[in-house]
């Protein structure tokens, strides 16, 4: 074991690998239920999704593990499936056959961008502060899908009777059995971790899903099909692609093919920079990716470094989710909850992996893992990340301008890539305006324009 994942090397030993492993696959077990209730939608059998679902982030993860090393877990990405759902099928009028090719076709581009080493000049290219920006802007990103997940945070047009106040966002009534649950919670992984109880992100989830029984929050996942039913309905979405109505349909009314590309690009742009943001913003400043990773990365000789071995694994594991029918398969932010229960190899995600073998015939018990149980993990671990903001010259506008931008703009926006996008535009305009424009790095000049170029297609859909 420790031969194949270095765990000395990485100081640290397989009880606190298989912690992290179960303690990434609990904050985000709720992505088995919830992509095939995206994805349903479009018409896809939910049945068939939900086996893709496990299918693809059981071979993404155990790629990231077994060749990158690293313990980063891979599923179906949100934001994407609804985006594949609302958008590509509902708005523009695809099939969903159409828009699983367009994802194919989204992780062949990505495999092409990271074998000639793009997407690693891209995150070179990155200044120090907006790296430190967009790992704090994880921290805050993560600990807002926390928020969000339970309900803490609620429009106040829910509630509100004052007109002004509608759509104003406010605090989760104390009448709520989920909100008393997760503050519970909450309590209780503050305590372990301030007490450095070994494993205290587990032990937490663990006992707060049991502290919601009582409150008749954690209960039995509702789905209908059964396994056997889901393996009846996967040749349905497996290798659809290929089949009558899937990529050759892209490209037979020419009339067509400018939205079609639109699409793909936009697949593309937000997959490639999720991942970056992801690599950049708990890698670094855990120690996953090293300075001796980093020159290794420089060297330019095959694909010898951590980060080109899961820039890789990242990127096939789009194209294979795509195949077996799913949206985007990308990896996972949640993963930084296993980062902060101190996994550091790629035997954490071997662990993942293994849980969701295993959830494809539990999916009810696993479901039954309330939101409630999940988000104070997700909280507790964004707060761990935002340290990298006190690397950050807040005194200087020069750096905090782009710093806020790429920061909280994740979080506000709900995308790591819009928040990395609003940090790389206003980076360009700091610069232009203190007459610095040399230190604009090419890829970064290309990257914002990309962007800009993005928003501007979306907003013609």
């Amino acid at each position: 074991m420790d031969r194949l994942f270095k765990l000395r090397h990485n100081r640290t030993k397989v009880s606190t690998e298989v912690i992290a492993g179960l303690t990434t696959f609990f904050a985000m077990s709720y992505i088995i239920i919830v992509n095939p209730s995206i994805l349903s939608a479009s018409g896809m059998p939910w049945g068939a999704v939900f086996l893709a679902t496990i299918i693809s982030a059981i071979i993404g993860t155990l790629v990231m593990g077994l060749v990158a090393n690293v313990p980063y877990a891979q599923a179906p990405g949100m934001g994407l499936n609804a985006f594949f759902t609302y958008t590509v099928v509902f708005s523009l009028g695809f099939t969903w056959q159409q828009a699983l090719s367009m994802v194919f076709i989204c992780g062949i581009v990505n495999i092409i961008i990271t074998v000639t080493k793009l997407r690693k000049y891209i995150i070179k290219a990155i200044p120090e502060s907006l790296q430190n920006a967009i790992g704090g802007g994880i921290g805050v990103f993560v600990a807002y899908i926390g928020f969000l997940n339970v309900k803490a945070v609620i429009d106040g047009a829910e509630t509100s009777i004052i007109t002004f106040a509608a759509g104003v966002p406010e605090i989760a009534k104390l009448n709520q059995p989920a909100f008393w649950v997760f503050l519970i919670g909450l309590v209780l992984i503050a305590v372990l971790l301030l007490l450095k109880v070994k494993g205290a992100i587990l032990i937490s989830i663990v006992a707060t899903t049991l502290i919601g029984i009582p409150f008749g929050v954690t209960q039995m996942g509702e789905s209908s099909t059964s396994f056997i039913d889901a393996c009846k309905e996967l040749p349905t979405t497996f290798l659809a692609v290929f089949r009558e109505g899937g990529i050759e349909s892209l490209f037979t009314d020419l009339s067509k093919l400018p939205l079609v590309l639109i699409t793909v690009f936009a697949f593309c742009l937000s997959d490639t920079f999720d991942t970056i943001g992801t690599f950049i913003g708990t890698g670094r400043r855990s120690g996953i990716f090293t300075e001796e990773d980093e020159r290794a990365m420089e060297s330019g000789a095959g694909f010898k470094s951590k980060m080109d071995k899961a820039l890789f694994a990242d990127a096939t594991a789009t194209s294979i989710g795509a195949l077996i029918g799913t949206s985007n398969t990308t990896t996972f932010v949640e993963s930084a909850a296993g980062i902060g229960a101190g996994g550091r190899t790629g035997l954490t995600s071997v662990v993942v992996a293994m849980c969701f073998a295993i959830s494809a015939f539990f999916a009810g018990f696993i479901s039954a893992i309330p939101a409630a149980a999940t988000a104070p993990a997700l909280i507790a671990v964004g707060i761990m990340m935002l340290s990298a903001f006190k690397d950050i010259n807040w005194a200087e506008l020069d750096e905090a301008v782009p710093a806020f931008f790429a920061g909280i703009f994740m979080a506000l926006c709900y995308s790591i890539s819009y928040g990395i996008a609003f940090g790389f535009v206003f980076y360009v305009i700091v610069k232009i305006c203190k007459k610095e424009i040399k230190q604009i790095h090419p890829i970064l000049w290309a990257s914002t324009a990309l962007f800009v170029l993005n928003f501007i297609l979306l907003a013609t859909l």
